[in-house]
């Protein structure tokens, strides 16, 4: 069974679901308040977190934000159906994807298997990749910049390694969404957006250097600096 974690102070939904991700083979430990959610998350006992935006004594996105400075556990937010701005910042924040309450557990299944996906698949590839000033080791789940080391959520990782993988071509949003985040790109969809926003800043933050470019109309490109390359 695969240890998941649920922040949720909706006790019967975390009942059904704790049920029904049985069914599929996730053991699913739920917990009802912020404080103590956080305390579980940070106990390396749980291969993903799924982290509800309100809570009582410490709100989710505090708690994303506290996490992410102790984890790179995986965490997928539960955000109010229509409320653009818990998503976007709940993704600036770190968390590796979002679902809108009310939810089909089919799809949370759906979101939870291709996260996991992911890291499974970087788990055994053992090559490592570079362009540039820029190179990642799959094999630790490294990646630097500048001979700095950075500090990358899931995706963002994820979204790197491809953007190296194919330095100089452009990739469509479509695409970076599929292999990003395991789904399709959906309408008015802007997550892989914000995800490559807040790579782009880590990447381009303390040298103003504009490594990843935006192709309007098609999607965004690698285009790494070259380590002899002044400024």
């Amino acid at each position: 069974m695969i240890p998941l974690l649920i922040i949720d102070d909706d006790a019967e939904l975390c009942t059904l679901l704790t049920e029904r991700l049985q069914e599929e083979g996730f053991l699913l430990h739920a917990v009802h308040d912020g404080i103590e959610g956080l305390s579980q998350a940070t106990s390396g006992s749980y291969c993903l977190v799924i982290l509800d935006v309100t809570l009582p004594r410490m709100g989710g996105m505090e708690i994303l934000k506290t996490l992410r400075s102790r984890s790179s556990v995986p965490v997928l937010m539960l955000t109010a159906r229509g409320d653009d701005i818990d998503r976007i910042i709940g993704l600036e924040c770190g968390a590796d994807d979002y679902l809108p309450k009310p939810f089909n557990p089919r799809e949370l299944i759906a979101r939870i298997k291709a996260i996991l996906r992911r890291l499974d698949e970087r788990r055994t590839d053992l090559k490592s990749f570079s362009a540039g000033d820029i190179s990642i080791d799959t094999a630790v789940r490294e990646a630097w910049a500048d001979g700095k080391l950075l500090d990358l959520t899931t995706v963002e990782f994820t979204l790197l390694e491809v953007l190296i993988r194919n330095a100089g071509q452009t990739l469509t949003r479509e695409y970076l969404t599929e292999v990003a985040l395991g789904r399709e790109l959906g309408p008015f969809d802007r997550t892989i957006d914000v995800h490559i926003s807040n790579l782009r800043k880590k990447l381009d933050g303390y040298r103003g250097i504009e490594r990843i470019k935006t192709i309007r109309g098609s999607g965004y490109l690698l285009a790494a600096r070259r380590p002899s390359q002044e400024q």
